[in-house]
């Protein structure tokens, strides 16, 4: 039997593994996916993405199948229900954030045609596909992420601090960050 060589980090459990296996680095080109992302990022600030990903399938009933329409349409019955449920974080904050991240997505789908143009521009539209050979070469922010960070934050989104932003561009493939030996590594 093969065993496929992986990233440290994912061999916690068969959910990092198979997260790692079937999404980690993948490119995303799809709004509603990258919306899906950017809403379970947000979450993250200041937690484990492994906590994130336990309680996915509970963020995804939540809010609404992660539809960012409907997001945007939130009103405060909507925040305190949310505020109520067990199986999210309930931090106002990020809650109210994802409604104003709702709201951003849309104006810049407007602007731009889609957010997948919009976000991928700053990578020419393809991954950075870096040469990890050690987990303590990973960085948790980068001159890209610094810029983009600052330019979501322009257009009204919350919670895309320049670490969050390179956890979301690692997630979505807009950069390869895994390790060289990786079975998963962009050759």
């Amino acid at each position: 039997m093969e065993t496929k060589i992986r990233c440290a980090w994912c061999e916690k459990d068969d959910l990092y593994r198979d997260y790692h296996d079937n999404e980690w680095g993948n490119p995303v080109y799809d709004d509603d996916k990258l919306f899906e992302f950017l809403v379970l990022e947000t979450f993250q600030a200041g937690l484990s993405w492994y906590t994130i990903l336990k309680k996915r399938d509970n963020f995804r009933k939540a809010f609404d199948d992660f539809d960012y329409k409907k997001v945007a349409q939130y009103e405060e019955p909507k925040v305190q229900q949310l505020l109520l449920d067990e199986g999210i974080i309930r931090n106002q904050l990020k809650i109210r954030g994802t409604i104003a991240n709702a709201i951003a997505f849309i104006k810049v789908q407007e602007e731009f045609g889609s957010f997948s143009k919009y976000i991928w521009g700053f990578v020419n539209h393809k991954p950075i596909v870096n040469n990890l050979k050690s987990t303590s070469e990973i960085k948790a922010t980068t001159e890209i992420s610094d810029i983009l960070s600052k330019d979501l934050k322009k257009r009204g989104f919350k919670f895309v601090g320049s670490t969050v932003v390179y956890a979301h561009m690692q997630a979505t493939g807009m950069v390869d960050d895994h390790m060289a030996d990786c079975w998963k590594k962009t050759k």
